[in-house]
């Protein structure tokens, strides 16, 4: 590359640690000049971590924004902070990646995408699951219409005891809810991206904290602070999509369940069907000479190349994919619009559990 894209992370908690650090280390074209966080000490840990030298530390977003020499932002903080800080940084001519879930609320999400089309700068959420290799398969199949019409799927991301004790993932102020707008996000996105369908008629949606005021509960973490716990620890939904197809959403951080599946598909077209729920990556059914024929690929070898690095973990797939948009003036591979409406289903969800009634789009 001729050219460094420079960087600045908002947020250093984490995903930005656990996630977005690694991906843009395998970047060689990028360049972090500038970290940010509320608690000032966290940006200096994740700085000496990671070997950034120096770089600019700020404890102020809003300082970060006026360096014009930043192309991109990451915005890495919690949920409640997503939108605004976003619509600052395209406000401020800088493209954004934008962790999941895009923002707590459908009117700030719309607010964002309205925001990247205003500036005309770039806008994507951070959905990795999607570049994982059996996803990426499955896309492939879809798009090649090996499932045929794709009329029901579900979308899971159930853990049994898996709470997590840390930041705010329990506080609904910060957060906007708890597994469901977390975890059940992934499972959610994978599965409108790959029936290519984004268009929700209605929604009836359950939630629940059953679990959530227990103690010895033998969580994946240690026990979590009862009085800290504002959010559900599962939560439901039924969707029917415009063209009839129905997708069913499952999440929980706890509950009681012999086999957990995290960002888990399944997916029944009137060809074929495919999910990501048994012991292989991924499993292809259909009636092959009036046979039950079920397919799993091997994803041990072969593969894309997908840029010139060594890495082929999905969180640096997804980060190369997005600034090779930037780079080349293209298309988003995760597009803001795609993200808005999982944002629009989760709320509903939420409201339906709130009101016992359905949600109704327009």
């Amino acid at each position: 590359m001729e050219r460094k894209v420079k960087v600045g992370i908002i947020g250093c908690g984490g995903i930005c640690n656990g996630k977005h650090m690694n991906a843009l280390k395998n970047l060689d074209y990028v360049e972090i000049v500038a970290l940010c966080d509320i608690i000032v000490e966290r940006a200096y840990e994740t700085r000496d971590k990671h070997n950034l030298g120096e770089v600019a530390i700020y404890e102020d977003y809003k300082e970060l924004l006026k360096d014009e020499s930043i192309e991109v932002v990451h915005v890495l903080t919690p949920n409640r902070s997503h939108s605004f800080i976003t619509i600052d940084a395209l406000e401020a001519g800088k493209h954004v990646m934008c962790e999941k879930p895009m923002a707590k609320t459908y009117a700030e999400a719309k607010a964002m995408l309205e925001a990247s089309q205003r500036t005309g700068k770039k806008l994507t959420i951070g959905y990795q699951s999607r570049w994982r290799d059996e996803y990426l398969y499955l896309k492939k199949a879809c798009e090649d219409g090996e499932l045929g019409d794709i009329y029901y799927g579900r979308a899971i991301a159930l853990r049994r005891r898996a709470v997590p004790t840390w930041g705010v993932f329990l506080n609904e102020y910060e957060q906007g809810g708890g597994p469901l707008i977390d975890i059940g996000t992934h499972a959610l996105d994978l599965t409108l991206w790959l029936m290519n369908n984004h268009e929700p008629k209605m929604v009836v949606g359950t939630s629940y904290q059953k679990l959530g005021k227990q103690v010895g509960t033998g969580n994946a973490w240690g026990d979590w602070d009862t009085e800290k716990f504002t959010v559900e620890d599962s939560a439901f939904g039924f969707v029917v999509m415009k063209n009839g197809a129905t997708v069913s959403v499952e999440s929980s951080w706890a509950l009681n369940i012999a086999d957990p599946m995290e960002a888990t598909v399944m997916l029944c077209g009137d060809k074929g069907g495919a999910d990501t729920m048994g012991e292989v990556d991924l499993r292809l059914n259909y009636v092959k000479n009036g046979r039950q024929v079920i397919e799993t690929p091997n994803f041990d070898c072969g593969g894309v190349a997908f840029y010139d690095g060594d890495s082929t973990d999905p969180e640096v797939l997804e980060a190369n994919g997005f600034y090779q948009a930037i780079i080349n003036d293209t298309e988003v591979p995760t597009k803001p619009e795609q993200s808005l409406v999982v944002t629009q289903i989760l709320e509903a969800i939420y409201e339906s559990a709130k009101t016992g009634k359905p949600v109704y789009f327009d």
